[in-house]
């Protein structure tokens, strides 16, 4: 099963292009499902609908007041001891999050055997970004809250609290941190599966060349792949209407731009109103751009004659006063921009120092240096 994530920047049309996509892959013979995350989707949902496609909102609140309610019923003899009220159906209001969590629940549960195609209408492409690294994130802070050695001695926990004098972690915490281990490593599988892809929309203009080059490097920096930019909305060319040919003039000449950074860019036209029924969508239904070349992933090389091994980090689009890196244990922390994430180093550079970096042609080069406490003599 493939799975489409369509973002870009607020109001390019992103839940348009995620009908689109849609509408021409179940054109096509395959199984499609639509699924948006916007509260107010508009009328693009409704008329993919209308064109044969299974479309649907997440319902962020449904999947919230579902947790809770499991919760509540797997904490009910610590509630009742401690004397606290369950709460009713009336008082679960969803909490700031939710739309989160039921992003990712809705990404994790659809059958892959039931759909050749998932196309994910997502919020705007920092918040996306945001979204697809909680499941990393989580687990690792759950690994560092309770680590796995830990869990492995709650056969022992009773003794184990008698000697050290202190209280051991309950029997629930080591249930509900291992299911919530198995919940995020699924997510984070689907999420991180090579079939997954971003589709990156926007509407030509100056702000836009430069917001897509910020977010190019931040897909980079969390290892998504980029499939698509759609440059959405063009006005027509070669109109006599002065205004009108200035703006076309202007789109066409920050489209350039968008081939130069990415290679292959999807057009679609201006329709001169919002989609609102099928046939609106039919008419922006094009033969699909090629794909845009990945930049690949982290690349570890041996510098000859020297010993020093290099990390080259694709990072397209990054400007060097942007860039920070920190040696945190076995991971480094890296900044570009707005972005930040955590990579795990291989095996070979835990054993390292970290000596140098380097930005060139989009690529940053890390150093390192053998470690002459932990590297094997003679290597």
């Amino acid at each position: 099963m493939r799975t489409v994530l369509v973002t870009g920047l607020g109001g390019a049309g992103r839940t348009t292009v995620a009908a689109v996509t849609a509408l021409r892959a179940a054109r096509a013979g395959e199984r499609v499902l639509l699924l948006s995350t916007d509260r107010d989707p508009g009328e693009a949902l409704p008329a993919a609908r209308d064109a044969g496609v299974r479309a649907e909102r997440i319902d962020s609140a449904a999947h919230f007041r579902t947790e809770l309610r499991a919760l509540q019923e797997r904490s009910a003899a610590a509630l009742e001891m401690l004397g606290a009220a369950r709460l009713d159906e009336e008082d679960l209001t969803e909490l700031p999050g939710a739309e989160q969590f039921g992003l990712l629940h809705a990404l994790r549960t659809h059958d892959s055997a039931e759909w050749d195609l998932v196309v994910v209408d997502m919020p705007p492409v920092r918040e996306t970004l945001a979204v697809l690294a909680l499941p990393r994130q989580l687990r690792r802070a759950l690994r560092r809250l309770l680590p796995p050695e830990r869990q492995a001695a709650r056969a022992l926990r009773p003794m184990l609290a008698q000697l050290a004098g202190v209280p051991m972690p309950a029997q629930w915490l080591y249930e509900t941190t291992a299911r919530w281990e198995s919940e995020l490593a699924a997510v984070q599988a689907r999420i991180e599966d090579p079939a997954t892809t971003l589709r990156l929309v926007a509407e030509p203009s100056p702000a836009t060349t430069r917001a897509l080059r910020t977010a190019r490097t931040g897909i980079a920096l969390h290892g998504r792949s980029l499939d698509m930019v759609v440059a959405n909305r063009l006005l027509p060319t070669g109109s006599r209407d002065p205004w009108l040919a200035s703006l076309a003039a202007q789109q066409q000449e920050h489209l350039k731009e968008l081939y130069a950074d990415f290679g292959a860019v999807q057009e679609l036209p201006h329709l001169g109103r919002s989609p609102r029924t099928a046939d609106d969508l039919t008419a922006l239904e094009r033969p699909e751009a090629p794909l845009v070349k990945a930049p690949g992933r982290y690349v570890e090389d041996r510098l000859a004659g020297d010993g020093v091994l290099v990390w080259h980090l694709p990072l397209p689009g990054a400007v060097k006063e942007e860039l920070g890196l920190v040696r945190h244990g076995d991971e480094l922390l890296l900044t570009a921009g707005p972005f930040r994430t955590t990579v795990d180093l291989p095996s070979a550079l835990r054993r390292c120092t970290v000596a140098g970096a380097a930005l060139a042609d989009g690529v940053l080069s890390i150093r390192f240096t053998p470690d002459p406490r932990l590297w094997p003599q003679g290597r």
